[in-house]
């Protein structure tokens, strides 16, 4: 929703640019932090969902940690001024300059995904003298109900350790004297919007705890990931429901004393709090399609080309009509799948019309290109 005033800012500023809503964000985080507060929870940011400067900032001043998951986004999170002791780094593939520069910045934890992972971070903490905090990423085979592309804990896919791997990531543990077990990790997808899901990872997190602590190991840190995801088609209704949420947990997952349970938290945070704005450049009606072209492509927004999600289209130019228009609304770059949406019902639009694509804050300007070496996109804050 825009008021007149945003709509009279948009005139003068040129297209394509994000637009954030700063107040919005500041709310959601808000509603995030105080409902987790209840259960004394740790929420850290994903960073790979937004690191624009402006967003970053307020969460950081919220009290967020940082998820990383790349040497890059860790250097990121130190440069804002997140906590060290909040930075956690995940990723299945992180590089042997990635580790060395990570342990530099004493973060609190590293999230390992393979039993070879565990031996480099051995071997590069001792040649330093340290000794690095991991947390163990276990795939619990939950399917997330979710897009496939977006699936991160079946057997099938590429991330953490496999269960029948356990036994040997156990002995590797007991024998690698500069790694320092505090936990277990897990994440099982994006945009997960059944709670119901959650109840199935709290039974395998526990399970899962059970199985180390018989083996002798105190576990710290229960960090069940996020995923937890917005709704695309009402952009509106723009603050999930982090209560309910938070609440799946506290209900279901058998925490110990002395034990902590960590998030980490991105799309649900910043998912509604940006709109790309782009301009209509042409208007091409045929006898079986009617094609919007706008100034913005799948180089300023991937998600709808990599894996056919949606996003809310608007003609914030001109009032809803009874009678709409069908149509494709599509982008400049030269790929058949630079396309926003099919058949999308708008007022009659005409060259010049403002279109915003809504829900943009979450794998948006993250993932701009210069393919067809196209300039970056701007980025208009609220006052």
């Amino acid at each position: 929703m825009f008021s007149n005033k945003d709509k009279a800012r948009f005139a003068n500023v040129e297209t394509p640019f994000y637009y954030y809503d700063l107040d919005l964000l500041q709310k959601t985080l808000s509603s995030c932090a105080n409902a987790a507060k209840v259960y004394n929870f740790h929420v850290h940011y994903a960073m790979k969902a937004n690191f624009n400067p402006a967003v970053l900032e307020k969460i950081k001043d919220t009290g967020f940690g940082a998820d990383c998951v790349s040497g890059g986004e860790v250097t990121r999170a130190v440069a804002v001024g997140f906590n060290h002791q909040q930075i956690v780094f995940a990723g299945v593939g992180k590089s042997d300059k990635e580790i060395n520069d990570a342990l530099d910045q004493d973060i609190f934890c590293f999230n390992v995904e393979s039993i070879q992972e565990l031996e480099v971070i051995d071997e590069l903490a001792a040649k330093k003298g340290k000794k690095a905090k991991v947390a163990i990423r276990i795939n619990p085979n939950v399917d997330a109900h979710t897009h496939h592309n977006i699936t991160t804990g079946l057997d099938e896919n590429k991330f953490g350790i496999n269960s029948w791997d356990l036994p040997s990531c156990a002995e590797t543990l007991k024998t690698a004297v500069n790694l320092e077990f505090i936990g277990i990790h897990f994440h099982i997808g994006s945009q997960i919007t059944n709670l119901d899901v959650y109840k199935n990872l709290c039974i395998r997190v526990n399970e899962f705890a059970t199985w180390f602590e018989e083996r002798g190991f105190a576990i710290k840190v229960l960090n069940v990931g996020g995923g937890l995801g917005i709704d695309y088609h009402n952009p509106d209704q723009q603050i999930p429901d982090f209560e309910a949420y938070f609440k799946i947990f506290n209900d279901f997952l058998e925490v110990r004393t002395n034990q902590e349970v960590h998030f980490e938290l991105g799309r649900a945070l910043v998912g509604q709090c940006s709109s790309l704005i782009s301009k209509v450049l042409y208007v091409k009606n045929g006898k079986k399609k009617n094609f919007i072209i706008l100034d913005a492509g799948m180089t300023e927004l991937m998600r709808p080309a990599l894996y056919q999600a949606y996003h809310k289209i608007e003609n914030i130019s001109r009032a809803e009509e009874d009678h709409n228009t069908k149509y494709d609304v599509v982008g400049p770059i030269c790929e058949s799948t630079d396309c926003f949406g099919k058949e999308v019902e708008l007022p009659e639009t005409s060259r010049g019309d403002l279109i915003a694509l809504r829900s943009t804050g979450a794998y948006g300007e993250v993932m701009a290109s210069h393919y067809n070496l196209r300039e970056n996109v701007n980025v208009l804050l609220s006052e």
